[in-house]
């Protein structure tokens, strides 16, 4: 399957790596190792797994609490975002909402 990833999910994976770098050195190396793509695409047909919209949502409980969210269509998984699941759900919604 081929896996397109937009800026706007790029620039999740940073501030997620940032963030956890910030909490302890190489962290955010970790962080990027396991919610990286991918492995997590694979995750679609795992259990917890939430179609939500048409947009596949995955969680990554191994590390962190972030999801990610996507969506497949002939044979290829649009990655949108990669969000913290501990964010205030209405701010979650405005950022999938946004345009990238």
């Amino acid at each position: 399957m081929k896996i397109r990833i937009l800026r706007p999910a790029l620039e999740d994976l940073a501030v997620g790596r940032e963030f956890y770098d910030r909490q302890r050195e190489g962290v955010g190396g970790y962080f990027f190792s396991i919610v990286c793509f991918p492995r997590s695409i694979r995750w679609c047909s795992m259990p917890g797994s939430i179609v939500c919209n048409s947009v596949t949502i995955v969680c990554s409980q191994s590390v962190s609490l972030y999801a990610v969210y996507y969506r497949v269509a002939e044979n290829e998984a649009v990655v949108h975002r990669v969000l913290d699941c501990r964010r205030d759900p209405r701010w979650i919604r405005r950022a999938l909402q946004e345009k990238g």
